[in-house]
């Protein structure tokens, strides 16, 4: 039978717009979109690094409630308000997925607050982290 576990932080917008911060299907994981808003203050800083360090502390948090790290994650979805940010946003995010290597795509939309200066949302599969790798050059 399949188990799914919906993780909710009581975030405002979760109720209001009806989501899940995590969705686990078994072993696949789905981290929705997350922004640099500081939980403790409800902040957001002006520095897009320091949002992206946020961003990341959260989707720790929320893989570590169902039982996985940041070496699970498979795909990553990298939304940068603004373009001029992107090569050290990205070199960042390099920095938090040295060795794990998922998948991204990285994109430059409008979000949904000026304020928003970076989201991240992630998929992982509970375990990878242990699973034999190969890598192929094309």
């Amino acid at each position: 039978m399949t188990r799914i576990l919906k993780v909710k932080t009581g975030g405002k917008f979760e109720e209001v717009a009806s989501y899940s911060r995590v969705v686990a299907v078994d072993d696949w994981i789905f981290v929705s979109n997350t922004a640099g808003r500081d939980p403790q203050t409800g902040e957001f800083s002006e520095d897009p690094i320091a949002q992206a360090k946020v961003v990341f502390d959260n989707i720790e948090r929320a893989l570590a409630a169902v039982d996985a790290s940041l070496q699970d994650v498979v795909m990553s979805r990298v939304f940068i308000q603004q373009p001029e940010h992107i090569h050290q946003v990205m070199e960042f995010i390099g920095s938090k997925f040295r060795g794990v290597d998922p998948a991204t795509t990285a994109t430059c939309p409008p979000l949904g607050s000026s304020q928003y200066l970076v989201e991240i949302e992630v998929t992982a599969f509970r375990g990878a982290s242990k699973a034999d790798i190969e890598y192929i050059n094309i």
